[in-house]
């Protein structure tokens, strides 16, 4: 087992640990959302979001507490975000980390809920009384957050795709649509984990910006060559989907040799925004890698 592995393994380990305190009890009422809300958000996934805001922390020197709860709060959005896109009236699958997803394993009413509840406790989570000793850089922390969850971010990208079924976009409107959809979060988990730095390094908040951008593009690229290359069960979740419902991806625009071509292109652009720190950027530098060359 590599270096890499044994420390992305630990911090999966610890989020896991780190969501099972924050999350209410399922014996807690109101019990069945109280479960619902556990089992969307634990247990499952690469916990991607979390490594990049640990991999940018250790760059900046962030202290270990204030990138555990950035940590946290990005991983439970990106679970509600999932919650949602799998509902009927969104992407419609049953399938998520290769398990029943939240509405099949429970009902609609209840992922609905789900989603909204995770939400609001990656917010309660962030916005947590004396998390950073600047209570100002705290509040920046959670605005940040906030546009990148919201229409400028995340839900505007899904607003986007859904407008987008049946539509020949070029490359650039797909850009843009993924930008906000996927690259906005984890854009935002890289950014947290350097912002919660008590010295801020406008040089190194810049790399990492130029980073994140980088391999938030290619995180989706990747993503869509896995789902026309991978089966259902090595993916966790249903294959092909977005090809099947006429969804505009990387492959459908670009071919496969080209999307993999174009993910090289944005690997090598996020290691050039790291050139000047060395070994400083060792874990952003090895996340840049497994994002790009990952085959689940």
């Amino acid at each position: 087992m590599t270096d890499f592995q044994v420390w992305a393994g630990n911090i999966q380990e610890r989020m896991e640990q780190v969501l099972d305190s924050i999350l209410p009890a399922a014996e807690i009422s109101p019990r069945r959302l109280h479960a619902a809300m556990r089992y969307a958000a634990m247990g499952g996934g690469k916990r991607v979001r979390a490594l990049l805001a640990y991999a940018a922390g250790d760059l900046c020197d962030t202290r270990p507490e204030i990138v555990e709860a950035a940590a946290a709060a990005v991983e439970l959005i990106h679970a509600y975000s999932l919650v949602h896109d799998d509902m009927p009236c969104m992407d419609d699958d049953d399938l998520r980390r290769g398990k029943p997803s939240c509405h099949r394993q429970y009902d609609d009413a209840t992922a609905l809920l789900v989603g909204d509840a995770l939400q609001t406790l990656a917010f309660q989570t962030l916005s947590s009384p004396g998390l950073h000793p600047n209570a100002a850089r705290q509040l920046e922390m959670v605005q940040l957050l906030t546009i990148a969850s919201g229409s400028r971010g995340m839900a505007g990208g899904q607003a986007i795709d859904l407008e987008s079924v049946g539509k020949a976009l070029n490359q650039t409107e797909l850009e843009a649509m993924h930008i906000h959809k996927t690259g906005a979060l984890i854009r935002a988990a890289a950014l947290l984990g350097a912002y919660g730095a008590e010295q801020l390094d406008s040089d190194k908040m810049r790399a990492v910006d130029v980073y994140a951008q980088s391999i938030g593009l290619a995180f989706q690229v990747v993503d869509d060559i896995l789902d026309a290359e991978a089966d259902t069960a090595t993916l966790g979740k249903t294959a092909g989907k977005d090809a099947h419902a006429n969804k505009p991806t990387y492959v459908t625009i670009l071919g496969l040799k080209r999307a993999k071509e174009l993910a090289a292109e944005l690997h090598a652009n996020a290691l050039s925004a790291l050139k000047d720190y060395g070994d400083q950027a060792q874990r952003l530098t090895q996340l840049a890698q497994y994002i790009t060359h990952r085959s689940f």
